[in-house]
């Protein structure tokens, strides 16, 4: 007799809890928690702690760096060069962390909606738990006797006893998805912290690689002053700097020519014109022109030399931006140069980008006015971030500003 007295309660319990289903499904999440969802949310826990590894882990050594470069300081252009290969690195490094930061905060919010709908889930369960338990506790054991008397014959008695049975199986499972609920909570709650620990792992990260970036380039910058002022080598790195001008100065010429000898190969004479638009600045987050175009004082050597472009004082890893629509005739690095772009507009005039961090454009590459080409850096002989931008028509350069407006 107890058994069925307890069997019935259940089943009253049961259609007083269905009788209110709509009002409890307010999720995704409300009947139908599986073990899959269980182990999609470990397997995010797991990733998220392999992540915060990695990121401890993954630090730049600044001063095993230094130590590998001690030997090539000898050579100016081959610090500069190696330097630059680091520099170019820690940036990329510092972009793929901000990166991941953004999606990491994105995923935060996502997990933090996750949870506060876990947790309606799991207080409607229990409400409705309450229900049952409360309605059992007041009906006791008159409306089980009740259900065994109405019976109309033993046949009819059994089959009540398989609907109670099976809406005691019924009951089973709404219990033990609680369980999984309450388990699918725990692990939101977990993810969510861990998730919050990477981000929080990730910030620290950006700081020390900028750190060892600024320590790197700060290195660079006292080598290439010191190389430059001492007095016995003035004349020397005088020599120097002409040569790497005069450099420059070839490959730009080589490349003009290049492009002059495909024109006419391909009889492309008149395929790209100049239409006499206004360029674009190409560094948007520039701060401070920090050097004109014409003649100033060199800031290193400390003499009166020829400034072929405008130095723009920019962010490093902020974007550049081609000035006009073109032709990429070169993306490559150059131990003066640094990483540059050069672009023809047709009617023999062109643009370069000095000194990026990184080139986002290759060779051959057709670019419109405002496409993102590269990115600040401090590559090259230069002595921090900016970008160097030079315009040059049939050959020679000329003053950028003729062509960006005010």
């Amino acid at each position: 007799m107890k058994r069925w007295k307890r069997l019935f309660c259940i089943l009253l319990g049961l259609c007083l809890i269905l009788g209110t289903a709509s009002k409890y499904q307010t999720t995704a999440f409300a009947s139908e928690l599986t073990n899959d969802s269980i182990k999609e949310k470990e397997a995010e826990i797991s990733k998220a702690k392999e992540e915060k590894k990695e990121l401890q882990n993954g630090l730049t050594n600044v001063k095993e760096i230094k130590k590998q470069l001690e030997q090539s300081k000898q050579d100016l252009a081959e610090y500069v060069e190696e330097l630059d290969a680091n520099l170019v690195s820690i940036q990329t490094k510092i972009n793929e962390l901000k990166t991941l930061i953004n999606q990491k905060e994105e995923e935060i919010d996502e997990k933090a909606v996750e949870l506060e709908e876990a947790l309606q889930v799991q207080q409607n369960q229990y409400e409705a738990m309450k229900t049952r338990i409360q309605f059992m506790y007041e009906k006791g054991d008159t409306l089980a006797i009740e259900l065994l008397f109405s019976a109309e014959g033993f046949g009819d008695m059994l089959n009540k006893a398989d609907y109670i049975e099976m809406l005691s199986a019924y009951d089973r499972k709404m219990l033990d998805e609680y369980v999984a609920q309450a388990e699918y909570v725990a692990l939101c709650k977990e993810g969510l912290e861990e998730e919050k620990e990477v981000l929080d792992e990730a910030k620290t990260a950006v700081e020390e690689e900028e750190a060892s970036l600024n320590e790197l380039i700060a290195a660079k910058e006292n080598e290439i002053y010191k190389v430059s002022t001492d007095i016995q080598g003035k004349e020397a790195a005088i020599k120097e700097y002409e040569a790497e001008i005069a450099a420059q100065d070839d490959t730009i010429k080589a490349l003009e020519a290049a492009v002059a000898e495909e024109r006419k190969r391909l009889a492309e004479e008149q395929g790209r014109k100049y239409d006499g638009g206004i360029f674009t600045w190409p560094a948007p987050s520039y701060t401070r022109i920090s050097d004109d175009y014409g003649y100033r004082i060199h800031p290193t050597l400390g003499i009166e030399k020829f400034h072929n472009g405008i130095d723009m004082a920019a962010p490093g890893g902020s974007p550049i931006l081609a000035a006009y629509d073109g032709k990429v005739v070169a993306a490559d690095y150059n131990s003066s140069m640094g990483n540059y772009i050069m672009i023809d507009h047709g009617d023999s005039l062109y643009t370069i980008y000095m000194h990026a961090s990184a080139l986002y454009v290759s060779k051959g590459a057709e670019v419109s006015k405002g496409d993102k080409i590269a990115a600040v850096g401090t590559t090259g002989r230069s002595t921090g971030n900016h970008l160097h931008f030079s315009v040059r028509l049939n050959g020679n350069y000329v003053n950028p500003r003729n062509y960006l407006g005010s």
